[in-house]
């Protein structure tokens, strides 16, 4: 079946993660069967484009919001993409489709004040879920690492000789991050207290459970969402605002944005701009009370 074949090209080849695997075959699956009741007999290598607008007509209908639209439609053009690379199909009836218009998606990072009255007036226990759930936020903060890079980060991608964490990120693309003196310390902290209380867990990964499983990623956005509702009014709090908190606080304070591209595992320079609004702003401040004629 060529959904299959397109599935295993996905995972094998591009190195998309299961999450994502897992998306596009519920997202082809739902197109074959809308196809399939309009036009029985037929698979979605037949369908024409006008096909394909009917479904996107009954998916806006059905309250669908235009993002997730747009990302069905994405999964579709891929694998028509696939059918002819693989001599399947003899053209691609997405070629031409423009996207559905989506409202701009403004994400607010936490402040720098937020920032530190979490880590220097929020008291955080000294067991090991306290050190652990301090070091994970930490963590987030100065590196902006993915949630499911630091769920999948391993003891031996930590180098402390050399203040360097190794990071497997999205189709894994390694990179190295330098970590500050501050978060050795607390690294080191932890790992010990993991000693002592889990010696036995034999488990590699860095963040356990308390009961010597690897985190999940329930369970760290619980502990995100936890600590920032005790100084953040702001309707999101998850670990990707803290990596987005860490991208515009580097941003704000001079850092190149090649260099934030490296940090951030981003593979063009597109996907880290969308974190400038902030430091544009930021700018404009810095602007308005440094400028001479701005002074009265």
């Amino acid at each position: 079946m060529a959904i299959d074949a397109f599935i295993s090209y996905l995972s094998y080849e591009k190195k998309y993660s299961p999450h994502t695997v897992k998306a596009y075959r519920k997202d082809l699956e739902e197109f074959s069967a809308f196809s399939g009741e309009r036009q029985p007999g037929s698979g979605i290598e037949d369908a024409s484009y006008g096909e394909i607008r009917e479904w996107i007509v009954h998916l806006v209908e059905e309250g669908i919001s235009n993002r997730s639209v747009n990302r069905k439609v994405t999964s579709l053009k891929s694998y028509y993409k696939f059918l002819l690379k693989v001599g399947d199909v003899s053209a691609n009836p997405l070629a031409r489709h423009k996207a559905l218009k989506t409202p701009k998606k403004v994400e607010i990072p936490f402040s720098q004040s937020e920032m530190g009255e979490l880590l220097n007036s929020i008291p955080f226990e000294d067991d090991f879920e306290g050190v652990r759930d301090r070091l994970i936020i930490e963590l987030f903060y100065a590196t902006g690492i993915r949630r499911s890079e630091l769920i999948n980060l391993e003891l031996r991608d930590i180098d402390l000789s050399k203040r360097t964490l190794r990071v497997l990120g999205k189709r894994n693309k390694e990179r190295i991050i330098p970590l500050l003196p501050s978060t050795v310390h607390l690294i080191e902290e932890y790992l010990s207290l993991r000693e002592n209380q889990l010696p036995s867990s034999g488990n590699k990964a860095v963040f356990l459970t308390s009961k010597g499983k690897k985190m999940y990623e329930t369970l760290v956005y619980r502990i995100i969402n936890g600590y920032f509702s005790k100084v953040s009014s702001k309707v999101k709090k998850s670990p990707h605002i803290l990596r987005h908190t860490f991208a515009t606080h580097m941003l704000n304070q001079g850092a190149d944005l090649n260099s934030v591209k490296e940090l951030l595992g981003h593979s063009s320079l597109a996907s880290t701009q969308v974190y400038t609004h902030n430091s544009i702003s930021e700018l404009k401040k810095v602007h308005s009370r440094a400028h001479p004629r701005n002074r009265k």
